[in-house]
């Protein structure tokens, strides 16, 4: 092993970052978020950002440099790559080759971002390639993507819900849709606003989402704090875990409507290995209590569901950068690197 040089695989996920460490074989999963006082200083980032989120003075903002998949504050996502990489690198003097996830369905400008990001974080990036997300999927999740046979993988992450036909080691179809568990929260602060004058936090929506399955099993309502919209002081709810589904099931038709409208579009013979094979379900949002089922039921096909949905890109760039038998799934862009 080199070294004096050391590689490093990228998933930009809108709420996580996850960045795989070569030399070290381990990965760092933090959330993709800056915190910066009078839009200039530097206060925290990553997880220590996201401790500050919702609790921050007007003169600290608190933001998401990624939305809706792709890179919307270039600036500010290169300070976190530039600390998160310089954390790693145990040598300032080291160069290093990166290999970067990025989504299907985007425009050329917006995937460059993501290699623009890398170039310019004055991280000494020696060499950066590029992977399409959804093949760092499949192969995260052991498929072998390789081969011809169809595979349908559904990643539900945080803005967005990424749904993408593999074949051949390439991407037939892909669609990028801006359903994700962020409409989920969203959609679960409005019920419960609605039905008991209450306003909550997206942090505890989010969290009542990822706990309604411990709920159900327990039979018992879920417990949540907020502000009375009336009286304004701070409160406890108990709220019924039937109203939590219910507030998240149009989202949930709406990524279903989608992977059977690429079903549609799919050639017969590729449709038919989905059909044996079913679809696999990823992502940080895919463990919602109901996803599952609710698209299982709606395309009347097998749903696979991740061990690690949170990881499975970063595993398969890891894959893809211990086994040179991946090597031909990524590519540079033209004009981009050597």
């Amino acid at each position: 092993m080199n070294l004096a040089h050391n590689t490093f695989g990228i998933d930009f996920g809108t709420n996580n970052l996850k960045i795989y460490n070569k030399n070290s074989d381990s990965i760092l999963l933090e959330k993709n978020m800056i915190a910066l006082e009078n839009k200039t200083t530097l206060l925290a980032y990553g997880d220590s950002a996201y401790d500050m989120f919702e609790k921050a003075p007007a003169n600290i903002q608190i933001s998401y440099p990624v939305s809706s998949g792709v890179i919307a504050d270039i600036n500010n996502m290169k300070t976190i790559i530039k600390y998160f990489i310089t954390d790693m690198q145990r040598s300032k003097s080291k160069t290093a080759d990166f290999l970067v996830a990025v989504p299907s369905d985007v425009t050329d400008v917006e995937k460059r971002a993501f290699f623009d990001v890398v170039k310019d974080a004055n991280v000494k990036a020696k060499k950066i390639k590029v992977v399409e997300k959804a093949i760092a999927d499949g192969i995260g999740l052991g498929i072998d993507v390789k081969t011809s046979q169809g595979v349908l993988v559904v990643n539900v992450g945080f803005e967005t819900t990424e749904i993408s036909i593999l074949s051949l080691g390439g991407i037939v179809i892909s669609r990028l849709i801006k359903t994700g568990g962020l409409k989920f929260d969203d959609a679960i602060r409005a019920a419960i606003r609605k039905e008991f004058g209450l306003i909550v936090g997206g942090k505890s929506a989010e969290i009542l989402k990822m706990e309604i399955r411990e709920y159900e099993k327990e039979n018992r309502p879920a417990i949540v704090y907020g502000r009375d919209i009336v009286t304004g002081l701070p409160m406890e709810k108990e709220v019924p875990v039937d109203l939590v589904i219910a507030s998240m099931e149009d989202h949930f038709n709406t990524i279903v409507d989608h992977i059977k409208l690429i079903l549609e579009r799919t050639p017969p013979e590729l449709g038919a290995d989905i059909y044996r094979h079913g679809i696999y379900l990823t992502g940080g949002a895919s463990q919602v209590s109901h996803l599952a089922n609710k698209i299982a039921n709606g395309t009347r096909l097998k749903v696979n569901l991740a061990e690690d949905p949170i990881h499975s890109v970063v595993n398969g760039l890891a894959k893809i950068l211990k086994d040179d038998k991946y090597k031909s799934v990524t590519y540079t862009i033209e004009g981009m690197s050597k």
